[in-house]
C-alpha cells in the first residue's frame, strides 16, 4: 500500500511539473520575444543547471538503493585494481542530463524551428539506445553477482553489441541527413566568386572560403560519419570522473558561438561562414547542454557520485555532431573536439595494431598499455585528477585553434 501511495505521489508531481512547463511556455515565453536570444540562452543554461543540480541527490539515492552501480571490466588487471573503488558508484545519471536539456529547450527555444524539433529526436533516440545498453549491462552484472558458486554464467559486460548500437546510430543519421538535405532551411550564400549557392548542400573547410557541392548520397555519408563518430567518441571519453563532461562543455561553447554566427547573415558574411537560417535557435540548445553538463559535473567530478553512462554520452555526442551538420561545420568539430578525436583514434589504432601483429591467437602486440588513451596515461602513473585536468586543458587549446581558423578564411 505504501509503495502504491509513493508511486501515486510521484505521478502527481510529474503531472504538475508538466503542467507548469506548459503554462510557462504559453504565458512566459512570449514575454522574451524572438529577438531576445541572449536572454533565452541564459535562462536555458540556468534552468538546465538547476534541474540537474536539484534532482541529482534524490536520483543518486534512488540509483544506490536499486544497486544500479556499474563496475567497468578491462583486459588489464592493474587497471581493474585502480578502478575497483568505483564499483558502487551508480550509473545512468545521463538521463538527468537529457531530461534537463529537453526541459530547458522546450521552455526557451523557438519550437517552430525545424532544427530545434529534430534535436528532440536525437535526444530521445540516442538516450533510449544508451539506456537499453546500460540496463543490459547492469542486469548482466546483477545476474553474475547473484549466481550460485559453480553456476555457469556469461562473462563480460553483456550490453548491446557494438554493431547493434552503430546500426541504430546510422539509422538516425540517415533519417536526419535526408530530411535536412531535402527540407533544411535554404539560403542563398555568396562565395568569393560571387556565386549564389545553397549553403545546406555544400561542404565547408576551416581554412578555405569556397565550399564543395554535395549530392545527397555524399551528404548522408558525411552526416553518418560525423554523428556516429562523435556519439561514440564521447562515449569512449567517458571513462574518468568528469572527463567527458568537462570536454563536452568546452566543445559546446565553440558550437554555441558558431551556431550564433551562422544564424545571423551579417555575422556569417563577416566571418565567411555559411548563413543557415534558424540555426541561431540552436544556441538555446547549446546553452541548455552547457548548463546541464555543469550541473552534472557538480556530482561527477572526482570523486564521482554518479556516472552518466551510455544514457548520457551517446545523446550528448550525437547532439554535438548534429549541430555541426546543421551549421555546416563538420570539420570544425574535428578540431574543436580534438580530445574526443584523440580518444577514438587511440582505440582504432590499438585494435588495428593488435590485429596486424597477430591478434589473440598469435600474441599480438599493443600500441598503448590500454585504450582509450586516458587509461594509458593513468597506468603510466598519472593520477586520475591530473589526467582529467590536462585533457581539459587540451580541450581548451583545441577549441581556441578551432575559433582561430575563422580568421584564416
Amino acid at each position: 500500500m505504501n509503495t502504491y501511495r509513493t508511486w501515486l505521489g510521484r505521478c502527481a508531481v510529474a503531472i504538475l511539473a508538466v503542467a507548469l512547463m506548459v503554462l510557462i511556455r504559453k504565458y512566459v515565453y512570449p514575454l522574451f520575444g524572438e529577438e531576445k536570444l541572449t536572454l533565452r540562452m541564459v535562462c536555458a543554461a540556468v534552468t538546465s543547471f538547476l534541474v540537474v543540480a536539484l534532482l541529482s541527490p534524490r536520483t543518486i539515492r534512488f540509483l544506490i538503493r536499486k544497486k544500479l552501480g556499474d563496475r567497468a571490466e578491462f583486459d588489464h588487471a592493474a587497471l581493474n585494481e585502480l578502478t575497483r573503488h568505483k564499483s558502487a558508484t551508480p550509473t545512468m545519471g545521463g538521463m538527468l542530463i537529457v531530461l534537463a536539456i529537453m526541459v530547458a529547450t522546450y521552455l526557451f527555444a523557438d519550437l517552430s524551428s525545424m532544427y530545434v524539433r529534430m534535436s528532440f529526436m536525437v535526444m530521445v533516440w540516442l538516450g533510449l539506445l544508451g539506456g537499453v545498453d546500460d540496463w543490459l549491462k547492469l542486469r548482466a552484472t546483477r545476474t553474475r553477482a547473484l549466481a550460485a558458486p559453480g553456476e555457469d554464467v556469461p562473462s563480460g559486460r553483456d550490453g548491446l553489441k557494438s554493431y547493434q548500437k552503430i546500426l541504430f546510430q546510422i539509422a538516425l543519421a540517415v533519417l536526419l541527413a535526408s530530411f535536412i538535405y531535402r527540407h533544411g532551411s535554404r539560403s542563398d550564400y555568396t562565395d568569393f566568386d560571387d556565386r549564389r549557392i545553397n549553403a545546406v548542400r555544400h561542404f565547408y573547410f576551416p581554412f578555405k572560403a569556397q565550399p564543395v557541392p554535395l549530392p545527397l548520397y555524399a551528404f548522408v555519408i558525411a552526416t553518418v560519419l560525423v554523428m556516429v563518430g562523435s556519439s561514440n567518441a564521447v562515449n569512449l571519453t567517458d571513462g574518468m570522473d568528469g572527463l567527458a563532461t568537462g570536454c563536452m562543455i568546452i566543445v559546446t561553447v565553440v558550437f554555441l558561438l558558431l551556431a550564433w554566427v551562422a544564424g545571423v547573415q551579417a555575422w556569417a558574411n563577416q566571418f565567411h561562414l555559411p548563413f543557415v537560417p534558424q540555426s541561431a535557435q540552436l544556441t538555446v540548445l547549446c546553452a541548455a547542454m552547457i548548463g546541464s553538463c555543469l550541473g552534472f559535473l557538480w556530482y561527477n567530478c572526482l570523486p564521482a557520485q554518479v556516472f552518466m553512462g551510455d544514457t548520457g554520452s551517446l545523446p550528448l555526442g550525437g547532439l554535438i555532431g548534429y549541430i555541426a551538420v546543421v551549421t555546416r561545420q563538420e570539420l570544425m568539430l574535428f578540431i574543436a573536439g580534438g580530445v574526443f578525436v584523440m580518444e577514438a583514434l587511440s582505440v582504432i589504432m590499438q585494435v588495428l595494431y593488435f590485429k596486424g601483429t597477430g591478434g589473440k591467437l598469435n600474441n599480438g602486440r599493443r600500441l598503448f598499455r590500454i585504450a582509450p588513451i586516458h587509461f594509458h596515461f593513468h597506468l603510466l602513473g598519472w593520477a586520475e585528477a591530473k589526467v582529467v585536468v590536462r585533457f581539459w586543458l587540451l580541450g581548451v587549446i583545441f577549441a581556441a585553434m578551432a575559433l582561430a581558423t575563422l580568421t584564416l578564411r
